[in-house]
């Protein structure tokens, strides 16, 4: 059986404009050592996936569909029942640095409770250890900077706390939102080169959610496309990045910078871009999300859930004009 699975996944957000869809019929199985990567525009459901798949969904909230670890149910656990699994099972490096560390609590003392807590170390122990975790994702001096407190830390410096803390039990699935925002180059090949180490040696299995193509290319061997809290393409990274077949996919590689596009904009002319802008969750059309934004769009994209696609290999695809768009290899992306 996979090692986590999620069939179905749904996420309603409940508030007083009424109820929106933040993650709908999400699905996706990994096994250990396995890399997904989700990428998206803003306010597409990545992150929300991301909290939902860590039991941390917002109040608000209402996860419905079904996720399993090892076949394990985890919808509808009480809470007592998660905090057993998160941090040691699944752990997550959080996309803000600056606000996801307890600001009154010592870094060391934060790295160190996940191991006191699943790991039983003594506090000798566990200090020596969350010490070691400092070094290895670069804090400098980290004998004497694991009794400092976040805020004696630069943005960057934060970053790597957090990934040593979600990297403390060692977990069977990691899941890093932007895990390298706030860091210089040199130092996400160091972090993302860490995360690759520690899939190949414990095989344990890696989501990565990044805005930045490049990053889900050379990372992650599978990658998952939303727009408005759906897939709306699947498959192998190198088969979606060398053949993509949704519109919305084609538009985000050909916006993408290239050394083509760096000649453009060097003559002052803008990249180029997806027309319109992502649709308000509580006015998704009933059809396709990307209905609107999309060159193909006819009247039925807009009332009728567009059907899944089978290409070859595993890659995957909604859409309701599939024989136009697969017919018509150019992009939708505009010079604006």
């Amino acid at each position: 059986m996979p090692l986590l699975e999620a069939r179905h996944l749904r996420v309603d957000l409940h508030t007083h404009r009424g109820t929106a869809p933040a993650v709908r019929d999400m699905g996706f199985a990994l096994e250990r050592g396995d890399t997904l990567g989700l990428i998206g525009e803003s306010g597409c459901g990545k992150s929300m996936t991301a909290l939902a798949l860590m039991g941390l969904a917002p109040d608000n909230a209402i996860v419905s569909g079904s996720l399993t670890l090892e076949g394990r149910e985890l919808i509808g656990l009480p809470d007592r029942d998660w905090r057993a699994i998160r941090g040691f099972r699944l752990a997550m490096i959080f996309q803000e640095p600056m606000t996801a560390l307890n600001p009154v609590h010592r870094v060391g003392a934060q790295i160190a409770e996940p191991l006191r807590l699943h790991q039983h170390l003594s506090a000798h122990a566990a200090r020596e250890k969350a010490i070691a975790l400092l070094d290895r994702v670069g804090i400098p001096d980290a004998v004497r900077r694991v009794d400092s407190f976040p805020h004696q830390f630069s943005g960057g410096q934060r970053q790597r706390i957090m990934i040593a803390m979600a990297l403390a039990c060692e977990p069977d699935v990691l899941i890093a939102d932007e895990p390298t925002t706030a860091l210089d180059v040199t130092v996400q090949k160091q972090i993302l080169a860490l995360i690759r180490e520690l899939v190949d040696e414990r095989g344990m299995a890696l989501i990565l959610i990044s805005h930045d193509l490049g990053l889900i290319a050379q990372n992650v061997k599978r990658m998952l496309v939303m727009y408005g809290g759906s897939v709306v393409e699947s498959g192998a990274s190198a088969e979606v990045f060398a053949r993509p077949a949704h519109p919305y996919t084609r538009g985000l590689l050909a916006a993408r910078p290239s050394l083509a596009n760096r000649l453009v904009a060097h003559r002052s002319e803008r990249l180029p871009t997806i027309a319109g802008s992502v649709p308000d969750l509580f006015s998704l059309p009933p059809g396709c999300p990307f209905a609107g934004r999309c060159a193909y769009t006819e009247a039925a994209c807009r009332t009728q859930p567009p059907p899944v696609v089978a290409l070859p290999g595993d890659h995957r695809f909604s859409c309701r004009r599939a024989d136009v768009v697969l017919g018509t290899p150019e992009s939708i992306a505009e010079d604006s």
